[in-house]
């Protein structure tokens, strides 16, 4: 609790009314000093009553750099009291409107503001401080709540629009490929199956010239894509976009993506809340070296060194900028809903497809 600049005047004005009243007389003393001491005590006592106010923060969803997002927060006190809300914007964030509010407090009061995204990571918002003033404005007492909220943003997904057709059509190959490629069993041939998947060689072996049908695994994994991704430098931004590029095209095409990297994995899967998650590991993903093993098991291989990013299929190498185009957009929407839908929506930022939800 201190004394505000106007508090202060005061103080020094009743200093001085006590300083001429020794030369004009004690009634310059009541008709001034009494008064403004009274005000200042009665400051005093409200604010040094008042209770610390209780914070209740709401989650900030994700987004994509570029984007805005709201900061909302519930403030409640006993009592009415004026009071300026001061909000902490963390690196990483920008305010898109004032986080801070002069206001009065009654009750359950809602602040809110928005931030804009501009780095990929995770980052924070808070700590809140709360400074509460008697009527007047004399006297003043700080809070801090020094809770805070996290604000996750993805990294770029660029559009792959302008790439070349034959880089784009080797990346669409990985999802086609793992559609039956997962060997179960022989079956005896049933009308009604499809060419494709008569196992000729063995029914050439069988002496009563039946065919044969190669059945394939029906499990969660079977079929799955996987994305490794490993940063050799510290521009571990660019292969965390690179990744999120290709994870979400193999999505939207229908594929089941699983993701490897360095300090972890995430098995595959498909649909929003998968897509989403991927982009959040991707997030906070930083440089690392891929073991040998997981870059030969891996389906594509996203590599960032300091000349560049590349991706890598079949022993293929193609440099990420070209996959996406010399001229590409930038892709800041939100995660895919049509992963193994079949539907697809663009919002455009530009002139490239965007990501759906």
């Amino acid at each position: 609790m201190r004394l505000t600049r106007r508090g202060w005047i005061v103080v020094a004005v009743v200093l001085g009314a006590v300083a001429l009243s020794w030369q004009f007389g004690p009634r310059a003393l009541n008709a001034v000093v009494v008064p403004l001491v009274v005000v200042l005590l009665a400051g005093l006592l409200t604010i040094g009553r008042a209770n610390r106010p209780r914070v209740t923060r709401q989650p900030v969803p994700e987004g994509f750099i570029g984007e805005q997002r709201r900061v909302e927060l519930t403030i409640e006190t006993d009592r009415p009291v004026a009071a300026t809300v001061r909000d902490t914007v963390g690196d990483g964030l920008a305010a898109a409107t004032d986080p801070v509010a002069k206001t009065t407090l009654e009750g359950d009061e809602t602040f809110t503001y928005d931030v804009r995204l501009e780095e990929r990571g995770e980052h924070r918002v808070g700590p809140l401080s709360i400074t509460v003033e008697d009527v007047v404005g004399l006297v003043e007492r700080r809070f801090e709540d020094e809770a805070t909220t996290p604000v996750l943003v993805y990294p770029r997904v660029r559009g792959l629009g302008r790439g070349p057709a034959a880089d784009i059509q080797l990346l669409a190959s990985v999802a086609d490929r793992h559609v039956h490629d997962e060997f179960d069993h022989l079956r005896e041939y049933r009308r009604g199956d499809p060419l494709r998947d008569i196992h000729w060689k063995s029914a050439a072996k069988r002496p009563d010239d039946d065919l044969v049908v190669t059945e394939y695994a029906d499990g969660e994994e079977a079929g799955a894509v996987t994305v490794a991704a490993e940063c050799l430098t510290d521009r571990d931004g660019e292969m965390a976009s690179a990744a999120a590029t290709v994870a979400t095209d193999l999505l939207e095409r229908g594929a089941t993506v699983g993701l490897v990297l360095p300090d972890g994995r995430r098995p595959p899967g498909s649909g929003r809340a998968h897509h989403r998650e991927l982009l959040g590991v991707l997030a906070v993903a930083g440089p690392g070296t891929l073991g040998e093993q997981a870059r030969r098991d891996a389906d594509v291989v996203v590599r960032t060194e300091t000349d560049g990013t590349t991706v890598v299929i079949d022993d293929q190498e193609i440099p990420f900028d070209r996959l996406c185009g010399r001229d590409r957009a930038e892709r800041t929407d939100k995660p895919s809903e049509r992963s193994g839908s079949g539907d697809r929506t663009d919002h455009d930022t530009g002139d490239s497809p965007g990501v759906t939800v």
